[in-house]
């Protein structure tokens, strides 16, 4: 959602949000918007707004408090965590960690793919962070380039904006499918019941594209992309220019049948086991991991939204005993404008 140094705000944004100081546009997608704000300790947070035509649908406040709900039960490294919400105002909004760094679409689009080691770091990092997410027996459903940051600290993982928990009904919007027709697996393209499998389907074409910058199953309307993949079991996708041992990774994670694939869990030690051949350095170690290219614009985006003391005026003072008063990245907070 976000592509480069956040912006100005523009003269119809609001300059506030709960007690949050809008500071800059971070990005605008489909669903909202997302604007820079800090913790009243200075700490970045990323604040996404729903557009108000949203705001008034039942039905997709039911499905944003679904997205709350669903993040705040996950938990776990490369997994970007949701620090405050309000999913009952007249504008329903979403507070996470700000990570300063690249959407990997956008990357992709501007630095071309990534290297195959740098490919297998990511995959095995997003498997991990998939892992906690189906431990917490949730599905995410939209594992796509535009909902993985590249940054310094590695891979993270954002947008619960369509996460449910495993076993309930599909949602959809307007009687449609609600997902990224090129990023769906096979069985979601169908409308069948979708498994944490059906996660392990998308990373495995994440990461496809990620090491050529082509999706693996051609180029098109969304639509007709999500048909071949979900005619995949007639004509699976030529992977002949990955190279091993990220090929074969792929090969599993692209399955046609779910009860095939491996689960998060094995395509994060098949990644593990592929980096300690090929460059012998631990999966999490990330000096110098992105090409220079991608290294320098995730810097200038650091020193662009560095934390800095705000200019809050706090409505009270946490006592040592306030449930309120402890780290802000592991808490959501509970009282509007607090920190």
């Amino acid at each position: 959602m976000w592509d480069a140094v956040p912006g100005p705000l523009r003269a119809d944004d609001s300059r506030e949000i709960s007690g949050y100081a809008l500071r800059a546009r971070v990005g605008e997608g489909g669903m909202g918007t997302v604007y820079l704000s800090h913790t009243r300790g200075g700490h970045p947070v990323a604040l996404k707004v729903i557009r108000r035509e949203y705001a008034r649908s039942p039905a997709f406040r039911e499905r944003f408090a679904r997205e709350v709900a669903a993040a705040r039960r996950v938990s776990g490294y490369h997994l970007v965590p949701v620090v405050d919400h309000d999913a009952e105002g007249p504008l329903p909004w979403l507070a996470t960690h700000y990570v300063p760094g690249l959407p990997l679409d956008t990357v992709l689009d501007a630095y071309g793919p990534l290297p195959t080691a740098a490919v297998l770091r990511l995959t095995g990092c997003l498997a991990d962070a998939l892992h906690a997410v189906h431990t917490a027996g949730v599905i995410h459903r939209d594992i796509k380039p535009g909902n993985l940051l590249l940054a310094a600290s590695g891979p993270w993982l954002l947008d619960f904006g369509i996460a449910r928990p495993a076993g309930t009904r599909t949602l959809t919007t307007a009687g449609r499918l609600v997902g990224s027709p090129k990023n769906m697996s096979p069985e979601h393209a169908l409308g069948r019941r979708l498994t944490p499998a059906s996660d392990v389907f998308t990373l495995g074409l994440l990461a496809a594209e990620a090491a050529t910058g082509q999706h693996p199953y051609g180029r098109g309307h969304g639509l007709a992309v999500a048909a071949r993949i979900a005619g995949t079991d007639r004509e699976p996708p030529c992977l002949d220019h990955h190279p091993e041992p990220l090929r074969r990774v792929l090969g599993l994670c692209l399955a046609a049948r779910p009860e095939d694939r491996p689960t998060a869990a094995d395509v994060a030690e098949l990644c593990r086991r592929a980096l300690g051949t090929d460059e012998g350095r631990e999966p999490r170690d990330f000096d110098g991991w992105l090409p220079d290219p991608v290294a320098s614009a995730v810097a200038r985006i650091e020193t662009a939204t560095r934390p800095r003391p705000s200019s809050y005026t706090p409505t009270y003072v946490p006592t040592a005993r306030d449930p309120l008063a402890v780290d802000w990245p592991r808490r959501v907070r509970r009282t509007p404008g607090a920190d």
